[in-house]
């Protein structure tokens, strides 16, 4: 590809570009289910800082541009909830997504005791589903967001992160 992304976890300066990005992002799924209020598209820039202060958030860098992001944090079943993944469309089909989910899922489990992943995606987002079942995860049900779209929701045990490593 002639460059090189890194992966790390996000600072307090990254979430203007996180907040930019994943409105960038998420225009393809808001498309897909005729829905422009899903919540990445309605999430306030203070709500990104605090998740980036808060919870376990990585970055996909290209030198200094944020080209991919994700977030999780640990549920009180003891669940990690990861969300909001993404990648910037010219920069998508070359497993930056990947890696940014087994970024996440490591230092879930690693530093913050996580064991299981939880995630869920729309029920149309078939690339997100592959993804997803590539890095082992199953599904395990159905629920409709808040803002009104069918999700998937997946889980895998959090001992099988490094396998898919």
């Amino acid at each position: 590809m002639g460059m090189s992304v890194t992966i790390s976890v996000a600072t307090e300066q990254d979430a203007e570009q996180i907040f930019r990005l994943q409105y960038l992002c998420f225009q393809s799924e808001a498309a897909l289910y005729g829905n422009y209020r899903i919540d990445p598209l309605v999430q306030t820039l203070d709500s990104v800082r605090q998740e980036v202060a808060s919870d376990c958030v990585f970055v996909a860098r290209l030198g200094e541009e944020v080209v991919g992001s994700v977030r999780g944090k640990v549920t009180e079943d003891g669940a990690a909830a990861i969300g909001k993944l993404c990648v910037h469309p010219r920069l998508q089909g070359h497993g930056i997504g990947a890696r940014l989910l087994r970024a996440a899922e490591a230092a879930l489990v690693e530093e913050r005791g996580a064991t299981k992943f939880r995630l869920s995606t729309g029920h149309r987002s078939e690339g997100n589903l592959r993804l997803y079942r590539r890095s082992g995860y199953e599904t395990v049900g159905r629920s409709k967001g808040a803002d009104g779209v069918d999700l998937i929701i997946l889980e895998k045990p959090a001992g099988t992160y490094a396998q898919t490593a």
